[in-house]
């Protein structure tokens, strides 16, 4: 066994609070990879109703600066300008970790019950801005979609969740824990 994985053992063994959220984690995330692959992703609806939805709404967001905007299904058109919300940028698996996140993190059901909603909304809303954004750029600085499109979908994504999951450990421990798990204070799950 290498050092590396003894300490990492050891880390675990004497944070139970750590473990207990890794492992919650690896089963939602199994659980989400299993449902997602075997039902969702043959099936489709799923992605093509948020697809859809993601367009219309970027539609109806760019609409506010500008008349050329066309939704036609999953393209969003401005004046010369095109992008199509495909299944992998509609944010759906960037909702899927933000619920694994709630999930595996001790807090109240009630609690997960009004911020996994919140939670979902403002991530939506993020890809959405993402959305109009690229759509921007793909019609003022047509050579930047690639790149930005690259570095963006990870950015922006990841640090909202993020966010919202560090905003988690502050609601969801709150003094109000009544579902029988005791708040955890988010300094423990530190390294050190």
């Amino acid at each position: 066994m290498s050092h590396v994985q003894a300490t990492a053992q050891q880390l675990l063994r004497s944070n139970r609070t750590l473990a207990l959220f890794l492992a919650k984690m690896v089963a939602a995330y199994a659980v989400w990879f299993l449902v997602y692959d075997l039902w969702l992703l043959p099936d489709g609806t799923v992605d093509h109703w948020l697809s859809l939805r993601v367009a219309s709404w970027t539609g109806g967001l760019l609409s506010v600066f500008s008349d050329g905007v066309v939704v036609n299904g999953r393209v969003v058109s401005l004046d010369n300008a095109a992008i199509s919300i495909e299944d992998g940028c509609n944010g759906l698996s960037a909702l899927s970790l933000f619920v694994g996140f709630v999930l595996a993190y001790p807090g109240t059901w009630a609690r997960r019950a009004l911020f996994i909603p919140a939670g979902l909304a403002l991530i939506v809303l993020t890809n959405v801005i993402r959305c109009v954004s690229l759509l921007v750029i793909t019609e003022r600085l047509p050579a930047m979609y690639t790149a930005v499109h690259g570095f963006q979908a990870l950015f922006v994504f990841y640090i909202v969740i993020f966010a919202l999951w560090v905003a988690w450990t502050h609601v969801g421990e709150g003094p109000a824990a009544t579902d029988g798990q005791r708040p955890v204070e988010a300094s423990s799950l530190s390294a050190a």
